[in-house]
């Protein structure tokens, strides 16, 4: 397990991949509250379509897992305030240790692990006895939870300011985090709660699980890998082609299974034997 000092609390560089998060999420907001003032009644549909509900999404509206993230309430400016800064803290920390693409990555298994569990508690519900309220999700906080818990993972040592005057150490923060969830699905908010322990489960399995560079990288790797192998495979059928070619002209030229030129004398000047 990586370990590292303490350190005072300052905001990391304003780049990359929590640069465009930052921002997404911002521009979305302002959106649905340039929506609610030109039109009323169409922000809250917008925010009703674009938002996490459970029975929508188990009804066939399949993208409300990739665009809750991005909904915040009009009316909740302190939240998304909250929910922008913590987003930009945590982000630029691990992505200036891990970079962008795996940051990418921790941040949609998250999101995306909080959407499964907050739709599957849902679905589970009538089977085990109990109806469960609905509760609309919006924000990123599962992703945040996971960020923070792979934080308290990887650098559990490291110390951040709690309400800005009091230090504790982030394997600390974390385990509080978890524990207010937990503690949550005693009341009213199971859904919400359930949905947040998802974000952090999915966390902790990305960060044991996914490539030191994040999957995004491997992804590229294997996309540039498979074309050059289909580079090669067209070099080695021009080739062959060529051989019969001079074969026909009364040549005779060889090539390797790379579909390069075999010299039988290197000391040869001429271009064809």
């Amino acid at each position: 397990m990586a370990r590292m000092r303490s350190s005072p609390f300052s905001f990391p560089d304003f780049t990359g991949v929590t640069r465009r998060l930052v921002l997404l999420n911002l521009g979305a907001y302002f959106a649905l509250l340039l929506g609610q003032f030109l039109v009323p009644s169409g922000a809250i549909s917008l925010g009703e379509r674009f938002g996490l509900i459970p029975r929508a999404f188990l009804h066939g509206w399949f993208w409300q897992p990739f665009t809750y993230s991005f909904v915040h309430p009009s009316t909740a400016i302190l939240g998304t305030l909250l929910e922008l800064l913590s987003l930009w803290f945590l982000a630029g920390f691990l992505e200036s240790l891990h970079g962008s693409s795996w940051v990418a990555g921790l941040y949609a298994s998250s999101v995306l692990g909080t959407a499964v569990a907050a739709s599957a508690i849902y679905a589970a519900s009538p089977t085990l006895g109990y109806s469960l309220p609905e509760v609309a999700l919006y924000g990123c906080f599962g992703g945040i939870f996971g960020l923070l818990i792979a934080i308290g993972v990887l650098y559990g040592d490291m110390e951040f300011l709690l309400f800005f005057t009091i230090g504790i150490k982030a394997r600390y923060m974390a385990a509080i985090y978890a524990l207010v969830a937990i503690a949550m699905l005693f009341g009213e908010l199971k859904m919400y709660a359930f949905a947040q322990l998802g974000g952090a489960l999915a966390g902790l399995l990305f960060i044991q699980l996914a490539p030191r560079r994040g999957f995004t990288f491997v992804f590229s790797e294997r996309w540039y890998g498979l074309r050059n192998r289909y580079y090669r495979w067209k070099r080695r059928r021009a080739a062959r082609k060529f051989e019969v070619y001079m074969r026909s002209q009364g040549r005779t030229v060889r090539f390797d299974g790379n579909g390069n030129q075999i010299h039988d004398d290197p000391d040869d000047k001429k271009r064809w034997n």
